[in-house]
């Protein structure tokens, strides 16, 4: 562990941490993430597996545990030490979870990796996490990795799963399956503690080398409480996430949150398709789903006209995360799933959700959760930064007291990166709010997404979530171009739902919508119309490639992107 520069959180923890502290202690004194995975009922069901044709396995959490083990044991075999990082590179699979959690209780660092990345993105990824041992199946390695191999001297040992009936005989590779069958199903004798590495993930900056996000087992205690006053979720519910598993919330909501808590999670091996999602939520028995508002705002253009509600009696919470959640999402959601959408904001450096909405207006980030701390504050020229706290709906930057125990550890081989986010005690998150009288937060955009025009900041989001709410508009990203007389003249590039027509009278109603709800000062002088917009693999959009786009400017880091080519670096 890093020595931290920043305080560390010496408030009483509130009941909900206590009672997940006490959760994730195992015999000894240890804490580690896959305790109270290993307490549920071994006849109880962990995994519901849907293929691509529909048929459906289930795995119990007896069977989860001899999995996990016998994982833990083959990591031990190949020399894998505590600290020791392993990625791991699935789709939709049960394999996820199983290396996930068997690294964990070998003592190693997970660090899990999109299955669709390119070459390029997963060697640099490799190389910022310092090599290791990397799980992943035979036809992904082929097509990914092959021709890298001996670029990649970090990477001690390579475990491959094979389809059905394949063998497998890939140079400098081994059968996971067959080193499972030869290893022991029991625990293995490894302690880990609350400050031990548990948790490798990347996020991309704008530009550049993806940061290496740094976790503890402490993670848990956060992520058990915010899943239990969150998502409500509890032991039998019938769970379903769809992110995917090398996004954070693939990891932490899609493994590690519902297992604690003894949940059945299901697992959709097929790609999206909106009619499959939403036949989905009522043939599985959903009783809490976790999605994205991208996936939401597909579902709803995929029954554009149609706000019967679905039969889904069970379905107890809906909520999302990823982009800001428009009110629109929130109605369609009381109207057709039965339940209005919760968002929740957190971020991969939080480890947790941090805010979530619940009984807040629709639109709202909403509050903190119990434990957690929030603030709008400036930064200041010459360091430091300045409370905004008591200047009523002031907008600024969102800063959390530091030392909550999800709060990441490292940026990986960064000190200086790391130091950099935190000032006077805070963590500051880069993302711009406004507290309302209340106590709600808005959100208003990424500092990076600020737009300066006619000497107004305007927030990207704030000018999107207004067109958004046009019933001709899908989706929205407003971007600023450089203009000699205002600094910069907002833009907004937007995709259109079913049965609208692109062109100049829709453009001059958009504009005038604009006006209305923003004032001519903030409102698009500009709209254009495009079939799609760049989004990230989590379903954010990249505003920073739209604008590059627009100026003809340099692309970037585009390995975050959900179309990123896959180039072949050599």
């Amino acid at each position: 562990m890093p020595s931290h520069s920043v305080p560390r959180n010496t408030r009483d923890e509130p009941p909900a941490w206590q009672a997940a502290r006490e959760a994730l202690r195992g015999p000894g004194g240890q804490l580690r993430l896959t305790v109270p995975i290993d307490r549920q009922p071994a006849a109880a069901v962990a995994l519901r597996v849907r293929g691509d044709d529909g048929a459906l396995r289930e795995i119990r959490y007896g069977e989860l545990a001899g999995l996990s083990n016998r994982f833990a044991h083959v990591l031990q075999d190949l020399g894998v030490a505590p600290g020791d990082r392993v990625f791991v590179m699935f789709e939709r699979v049960p394999e996820f979870p199983i290396a996930v959690l068997g690294t964990l209780k070998a003592g190693a660092v997970v660090a899990p990796l999109f299955a669709a990345f390119g070459p390029a993105p997963i060697r640099t990824r490799i190389r910022v996490g310092r090599g290791g041992v990397l799980v992943t199946t035979a036809a992904l390695y082929r097509r990914k990795l092959a021709a890298l191999r001996d670029t990649l001297p970090e990477l001690r040992a390579v475990l491959l799963v094979a389809e059905a009936g394949e063998a497998i005989d890939v140079p400098g590779c081994e059968d996971l399956a067959a080193r499972m069958a030869a290893a022991a199903d029991t625990p293995v004798d490894v302690r880990t503690g609350a400050d031990d590495r548990a948790w490798l993930h990347f996020t991309s900056g704008t530009t550049g080398t993806p940061k290496a996000v740094v976790h503890t087992h402490a993670v848990g205690i956060n992520l058990l409480a915010s899943a239990r006053a969150v998502l409500e979720l509890r032991a039998g519910d019938r769970y379903w996430c769809t992110a995917d598993p090398g996004w954070v919330t693939g990891t932490a909501y899609g493994v590690l949150a519902p297992l604690m808590l003894g949940a059945s999670c299901l697992i959709d091996t097929a790609g999206f398709d909106p009619q499959r999602w939403l036949d989905l939520l009522g043939e599985a028995d959903v009783s809490v789903w976790y999605t994205t508002p991208t996936a939401l705002r597909m579902l709803m253009h995929a029954r554009a006209g149609e706000a019967a509600p679905l039969p889904l009696p069970r379905l107890r919470v809906a909520a999302c995360v990823g982009e800001p959640l428009n009110p629109e999402v929130v109605e369609w959601g009381r109207q057709v799933l039965g339940r209005p959408v919760r968002d929740t904001w957190w971020q991969t450096e939080t480890g947790a959700i941090m805010i979530a909405a619940a009984d807040t207006p629709p639109g709202a980030m909403g509050r903190p959760l119990a434990g957690i701390e929030a603030h709008v504050v400036r930064r200041r020229a010459g360091g430091g930064i300045e409370h905004l706290d008591d200047r009523g709906a002031a907008q600024g930057e969102l800063a959390l007291e530091a030392g909550w125990p999800a709060m990441f550890c490292d940026y990986l081989g960064e000190p200086a990166r790391y130091r950099d986010c935190f000032a006077d005690g805070l963590y500051l998150t880069g993302d711009r709010v406004r507290r309302d009288a209340d106590g709600v937060f808005w959100f208003i955009g990424r500092a990076d997404d600020m737009i300066k025009s006619s000497g107004h900041l305007v927030g990207a989001f704030e000018v999107e979530r207004v067109l958004m709410a046009h019933p001709a508009v899908a989706e929205a990203a407003a971007i600023g171009v450089p203009d000699a007389t205002v600094g910069e003249r907002i833009k907004a590039v937007v995709t259109l739902r079913p049965g609208a027509v692109a062109g100049e009278a829709l453009a001059t109603e958009l504009r005038a919508h604009a006006r209305r709800h923003l004032g001519a000062a903030i409102a698009p002088k500009e709209i254009a119309f495009a079939e799609r917009l760049p989004h990230t693999r989590s379903g954010k959009i990249m505003r920073r490639l739209v604008k590059a786009r627009e100026l003809g400017l340099p692309a970037g880091d585009l390995s975050m992107l959900e179309d990123a080519p896959n180039e072949n670096p050599r």
